[in-house]
């Protein structure tokens, strides 16, 4: 059985096998069908390949050089499923994300260029645009540092992610319905698009703290029922279509703060409560809290204008930098930044389970 080089790395909160365009089949059906046995799936252990039995560990980048003259490498992030056979490219992965520029970098798709390198990355999935920079001393990619993420122990070293405009990434607007508030399912919520189509939710509204341990909002199958239920009717307003099958849109109940952040989140993924939040789903969050009038604005105690936003999540907090305007009551994010940081777990050659 021949294998494929592979890179596994920790990206943000999530980790995923990293691999290069050319090292892959290029029609997409031989491609999905050789990264389900990459990474067992389906098995909800994931026993038999590189998958963590989670969904924040079962994911997958592929980078290639750039198709266009503005940008350094392409990116593509594909999200396994865990127990079922799941390939989907219907969203973006910020986490993921910070572990593009050091793969790019190590690959030699793009020179070290002194002590800090910037890569410019294009987001396949959507066709956004982000810029990292990375530590190279030396002309080396350097892990380590002192920025700690809440969700990852210890200490690496930070990588700037400065996003260009995010707003309607997926859905064509940073409102996509229209409207900063609707009513669904006779509940208020915010449909919300600033790199990852996201419903806002107040989490009283369900019936929950919102403090609550993903564990414990999982094991409620009414709360998840009217969830989903919510979701399914969200993807149309927001012009996603039908959703059933599709990670997006990402469901986030919100409550005030409790540890000095601008406000407190459990995200549904859309199915699995993350354990903290993503890049992309921060990002968004702060956007559509930021307006008045959204369904959760008032439960935030916003930064003054030009401090960052920091949202707590199950396992801390998560600080952003994002700024919004209306022109014509048409909105758009004028800042969407975040410091994240990643680390090569292994550099190698992977070899897939054998087909079933």
């Amino acid at each position: 059985m021949n294998g494929i080089p592979c890179m596994l790395m920790r990206g943000g909160t999530s980790k995923g096998a990293y691999f290069l365009a050319s090292d892959l089949p290029a029609d997409a059906s031989e491609r999905d069908e050789l990264l389900l046995r990459v990474m067992g799936t389906p098995d909800p252990r994931q026993i038999d390949g590189l998958g963590g039995a989670h969904p924040l560990t079962s994911k997958v980048a592929i980078i290639a050089p750039s198709e266009e003259d503005d940008t350094d490498v392409d990116y593509l992030f594909l999200q396994i499923g865990v127990d079922e056979p799941l390939v989907t490219d219907r969203q973006n992965c910020g986490n993921i994300l910070a572990g593009v520029a050091p793969f790019a970098i190590e690959r030699g798709l793009v020179p070290a260029t002194g002590g800090e390198t910037r890569v410019r990355i294009r987001m396949r999935n959507t066709g956004s645009v982000c810029t990292a920079t990375v530590a190279t001393p030396g002309g080396v990619v350097a892990y380590d540092g002192h920025l700690a993420i809440d969700g990852v122990p210890g200490t690496s070293g930070v990588i700037p992610l400065d996003f260009d405009d995010l707003a309607g990434s997926t859905t064509g607007a940073l409102f996509p319905t229209g409207a900063t508030i609707d009513e669904i399912d006779g509940l208020a919520a915010t449909c919300v698009d600033n790199g990852m189509p996201s419903v806002l939710m107040r989490a009283a509204d369900l019936g929950v703290a919102g403090d609550e341990e993903p564990s414990d909002l999982e094991g409620r199958a009414d709360l998840v029922e009217r969830i989903e239920r919510i979701r399914l009717a969200a993807g149309e307003r927001m012009g996603l279509g039908d959703v059933s099958d599709a990670t997006v849109p990402k469901m986030v109940l919100v409550s005030e703060p409790t540890a000095g952040g601008a406000l407190s989140t459990r995200s549904f993924i859309p199915h699995r409560v993350h354990t903290s939040i993503g890049v992309l789903g921060a990002l968004t969050v702060a956007a559509g809290a930021l307006p008045e009038g959204s369904a959760v604005h008032d439960l935030a105690r916003l930064p003054a204008a030009g401090e960052p936003f920091a949202i707590e999540h199950p396992t801390g907090r998560f600080v952003v930098d994002v700024a919004v305007s209306s022109d014509g009551g048409v909105w758009r994010t004028t800042r969407s930044a975040a410091l994240r940081t990643a680390r090569k777990v292994f550099d190698g050659t992977v070899f897939p389970r054998p087909r079933i």
